[in-house]
């Protein structure tokens, strides 16, 4: 199979947009990253009169928050899952409904077929949707100061340490940064966050899923890739291509599990004669 390709990450500084490039990712390559800033949603966060609407089931977590940051983080963070998946579903935002599996993981409740990953850290979050397989996104300051001996103990394999070995002093801790939002893009996409060692598997300088001792862990149904956003991040994401029979349209009608769609079909009353 052709290997799977990971979109560029958009940035999208407000709930109004752009939103149009999250329906051509997915249509083309099955998926989609956004990613944006607290400080650019907040606006809506405290303006939006709809919010209790927006936000549905979490609303009561919202109001129960009593750090104010936090809160207002909380709200801004689900906005950007419902605001990007309902732009790839072509249906308002206030129409989806988000639920968390074991682990603290969102999905959209009805819609088995599409994956969400979410990421934030400093001002930074991000947004990832798949309606292929799995995705993972993770962020962290490029300069984030890391103690190299402890890093490399934690997350290198026997392969890797070589590398990192041969590269010069002053390269080492971004690569090793680099690896490390990989590993975490790929934990998250298999929704085992810090559970799965990272030891266990690593990654070429090209990017490619490898076993300990270097040789290939894939046949190209894993895709891989860092970003620069915003001058100061490292943004990297994992996505998966499951081999899923996928429809063309991408419309909310299209993408509703069928057996959710029964449910509520079956649990509403007959209209008046």
């Amino acid at each position: 199979m052709n290997p799977v390709k990971c979109a560029l990450p958009l940035h999208v500084p407000r709930p109004a947009g752009p939103w149009h490039g999250v329906r051509e990712h997915l249509a083309q390559l099955g998926n989609a990253v956004v990613y944006t800033t607290w400080t650019e949603w907040l606006p809506s966060v405290l303006t939006e009169p709809r919010l209790r609407e927006l936000l549905g089931a979490d609303w009561n977590r919202y109001r129960r928050t009593p750090d104010a940051a936090v809160r207002h983080r909380f709200a801004a963070a689900r906005l950007l899952i419902k605001y990007t998946a309902a732009a790839a579903l072509n249906t308002p935002p206030e129409y989806l409904d988000l639920g968390y599996r074991l682990g603290g993981r969102p999905y959209l409740r009805g819609f088995d077929q599409i994956e969400v990953s979410l990421t934030h850290t400093g001002d930074v979050m991000a947004v990832g949707l798949s309606r292929t397989g799995r995705i993972g996104v993770d962020v962290e300051f490029a300069d984030r100061f890391v103690r190299l001996d402890l890093l490399q103990a934690r997350i290198l394999t026997p392969t890797e340490a070589d590398e990192v070995a041969g590269l010069p002093e002053d390269e080492r801790a971004a690569h090793l940064l680099r690896l490390w939002t990989l590993k975490e893009a790929y934990s998250k996409a298999l929704g085992q966050g810090l559970r799965l060692s990272f030891k266990e598997f690593g990654f070429s300088r090209g990017g490619r899923l490898q076993a300990p001792d270097g040789s290939a862990a894939t046949r190209g149904e894993w895709g891989f890739a860092t970003h620069s956003v915003l001058d100061r991040y490292l943004l990297s994401v994992a996505c998966h291509d499951a081999g899923l029979s996928t429809a063309g349209d991408m419309s909310v009608q299209t993408m509703l599990d069928k057996g959710f769609l029964s449910a509520m079909t079956q649990g509403t009353p007959d209209p008046p004669l």
